[in-house]
Order: structure tokens, then C-alpha cells, then sequence
């Protein structure tokens, strides 16, 4: 793929996105299309945006490793601890992607991301094609532990070269889904409309725990720590800025270690 165009990104990140051909363009479009249709009429639109999260999470922004580049289709990445589960929405999204031949992987797996917030109303996510699929998977013990990392937030986002703003306009996606004893050890919804995406999670933070509602001690640090504190606040009264923030958030995470020009020219 030939490189294009420089697009300036939030935090002064530097893309060149790799240029496309039409057609896959037009296969990203009909793909996404079944995906809306797919993952409304299953309800899985909070399985589908871990599988994205937990893809591209991985990313060590010194090593240039990891990242969202379809390893998680490998059984080796999808037995790792934090990723139990996503067996299943690997398994759920495997017709689709044999209708798709062409797009990779690592795209199809971002993209189904993108539209499971967007079929649970929340904001527009832009989306950029072209990640390469790599072979072999990250190593363990990248992702987000959220009782053995409850003070290490930072270092494990900052592996990922994100921010404090970051770390918490991202949690917002708890808003979503729910935890599985047999995935987590934890169970429970964190909201009352788990399939909705809204600020309900800021607001639930902000409330204080509830009986019928799960907060992880990565979630109660949030709101105890004197950095997050003041983000927590601003989301949970202003779901605008909530979603605008989450939107280039998400971009961000969605693509580490893709098309950067810092990473091309190391």
C-alpha cells in the first residue's frame, strides 16, 4: 500500500493513512452495514467493543508491539486470562468476515468496535482502513487487570502512550455490558441500561455504589483520585463532551501503532 495523505490527530499524533482502492473502501461500507444489522438484532454490542478495546490494547508505544492487528483470531491470544469470552465474539463475527475475504482482520475487528457504539447511541467514531494483519500475537500481561492494576492505571495506559484524560473518558464505555463471574470473577451491570451508550456511568460513579450495580476498584479509583476526579465530574453533567471526548479517545486507541509517522520513520 502507497502512503497519502498527513492528518494532524488529537495530541499533535501525526497519521499517514496507507492509501486504499476504492473497492475495499466499498467493502468496508457493506461490512459495516451487515455489522449494524448483526450486532442490534444479537444484542452484542458490548462484547464486540471489548474484542475491539482488548485488540488494540495490548499496544507498547516504546517496543512499537501489539496493537490492533487481528491477532486476537489466533487461539493463543484469545486463551490469555483477561481475554476470556472473546472466543465467542470472535466465533459470533466469523460468518461476516468470510463474506469479506479482502478486509483484514484487524480492520474488521476495529470496525465492529466503531459500530457497536454506534448502534447503542453513542458518537460518531471515524474510521480509517488500511491496519495490516501481523502473525504473531502480543505477549501476555498487557491488558487492564481491574483488581491487580488498581494502581497501576497509568503505567498500563501509559505503555499505550495515553493520557489521564484518556484513561477515564474511556472507562466510559462501562456503560456497556456487564461483568461475568466466570470471565472476571466479577458479576453485574455498571448502569441500568447496559445495551445503552450514554454518560450513565459517570452519573453512577458520582451517585455511589448501589446494590444492584457492579463499581471495580479500577472504577472507585476514578473517583478518588485527585487527576480523574475532576473528569469524572465534567462527564457525569455534560454527555456532550463525554461523547465528542470519547469519540477522538476511541480513534486513538483504535489506531496504536497504525499509520504513525513517528512509528514509520523509528
Amino acid at each position: 500500500m502507497s502512503c497519502m495523505k498527513i492528518n494532524q490527530e488529537p495530541d499533535a499524533i501525526k497519521k499517514r493513512y496507507p492509501s486504499v482502492s476504492d473497492e475495499y473502501r466499498e467493502e468496508i461500507k457493506e461490512c459495516k452495514k451487515k455489522l449494524e444489522v448483526f450486532i442490534t438484532e444479537k444484542q452484542c454490542a458490548p462484547l464486540m467493543l471489548r474484542l475491539a478495546w482488548h485488540s488494540a490494547g495490548t499496544y507498547d508505544v516504546t517496543t512499537k508491539t501489539g496493537g490492533p492487528f487481528g491477532t486476537m483470531k489466533d487461539p493463543t491470544e484469545q486463551g490469555y486470562e483477561l481475554n476470556k469470552g472473546l472466543d465467542i465474539a470472535v466465533r459470533l463475527l466469523e460468518p461476516i468476515k468470510q463474506q469479506f475475504p479482502t478486509i483484514t482482520y484487524a480492520d474488521f475487528y476495529q470496525l465492529a468496535g466503531v459500530v457497536a457504539v454506534k448502534v447503542t447511541g453513542g458518537p460518531k467514531i471515524p474510521f480509517h482502513p488500511g491496519r495490516p494483519d501481523k502473525p504473531i500475537p502480543p505477549p501476555d500481561g498487557r491488558l487492564i487487570d481491574a483488581v491487580k492494576d488498581e494502581y497501576n492505571l497509568r503505567k498500563k495506559f501509559g505503555r499505550m502512550g495515553l493520557s489521564d484524560k484518556e484513561i477515564v473518558v474511556l472507562s466510559g464505555a462501562h456503560t456497556l455490558g456487564r461483568c461475568h463471574r466466570e470471565r472476571s470473577g466479577f458479576e453485574g451491570a455498571w448502569t441500568n441500561n447496559p445495551l445503552v451508550f450514554d454518560n450513565s456511568y459517570f452519573k453512577e460513579l458520582v451517585s455511589g455504589e448501589k446494590p444492584d450495580l457492579i463499581q471495580l476498584p479500577t472504577d472507585k479509583l476514578l473517583v478518588t483520585d485527585p487527576e480523574f476526579q475532576p473528569f469524572v465530574e465534567k462527564y457525569s453533567n455534560d454527555q456532550d463532551a463525554f461523547f465528542k471526548d470519547y469519540a477522538e479517545a476511541h480513534l486513538r486507541l483504535s489506531e496504536l501503532g497504525f499509520a504513525d509517522v513517528d512509528a514509520e520513520a523509528a
